[in-house]
């Protein structure tokens, strides 16, 4: 029985990062929708707002025509968690990939910090963040998945800020669907991956080995089939 996916993608990048899996998906006969949140891709113009973003994923499960399943990576993943706690969502599971440390407020502010500075180059950052993208990514036609949308060098400071207001570990224990928190073993953002899999009522922790933070990029393949698999066992569950 197909599925409708809801993909909703990282910081700074867009919809676009996601074609590889929309690939997949559609060749195992799902349906799938590829968000832009508000501030990237086609909606660049745009201001980052944590309710706006809430209201994307919300058009997209509501356009659905089959039963949902919702993935998120980083940014995508810590607004999907947001959006399925707030409230009963009809969706059958969610796999959150790259979000497993707190949103502190310490670490945010430092990081607004440095992306002002950063901000103040030249280019705006642009080449900084092209080089970080190639250096993490390797494969050519990844690197060009990621950057074909556009890069939002402007939604930084706006989604930063926005992030204070999320509390994920609030947000799993309200969850009643079934939840995949997928890292990468070599993941800078999974130092509470542990936290998060006790908060939740219904989920489980996969590595996925020699990863780095863009998890569905640096091993695509494994991240793939970690995905199908979890539409199947929620589809089940």
């Amino acid at each position: 029985m197909a599925s409708t996916v809801v993909l909703v993608h990282g910081l700074r990048t867009s919809a676009t990062m996601w074609r590889g899996q929309v690939e997949a998906l559609t060749r195992a006969g799902h349906e799938a929708i590829a968000v832009d949140l508000p501030g990237h891709g086609t909606r660049m113009g745009e201001r980052f707002t944590l309710d706006e973003a809430v209201r994307t994923i919300e058009r997209a499960v509501d356009s659905a025509r089959n039963d949902v399943f919702l993935c998120g990576f980083s940014l995508g993943g810590y607004t999907s968690l947001h959006y399925a706690g707030l409230d009963r969502r009809p969706i059958t599971g969610l796999l959150a990939a790259s979000c497993g440390t707190r949103p502190h407020r310490a670490a945010l502010e430092t990081w607004r910090a440095a992306a002002t500075v950063i901000a103040r180059l030249p280019d705006r950052g642009l080449g900084l963040n092209n080089w970080a993208v190639r250096a993490a990514v390797r494969d050519p036609a990844l690197v060009d998945d990621v950057l074909r949308g556009g890069v939002a060098l402007d939604v930084m400071d706006d989604a930063l800020r926005e992030l204070r207001r999320l509390r994920p570990l609030t947000s799993l224990a309200a969850i009643e669907q079934p939840v995949w928190l997928v890292n990468g073993t070599l993941d800078h953002f999974r130092l509470e991956e542990r936290q998060f899999l006790r908060a939740a009522r219904n989920a489980q922790l996969i590595h996925v080995p020699g990863a780095t933070h863009m998890v569905s990029l640096t091993r695509p393949v494994t991240f793939t089939r970690i995905l199908l698999d979890a539409i199947e066992a929620a589809r089940t569950a």
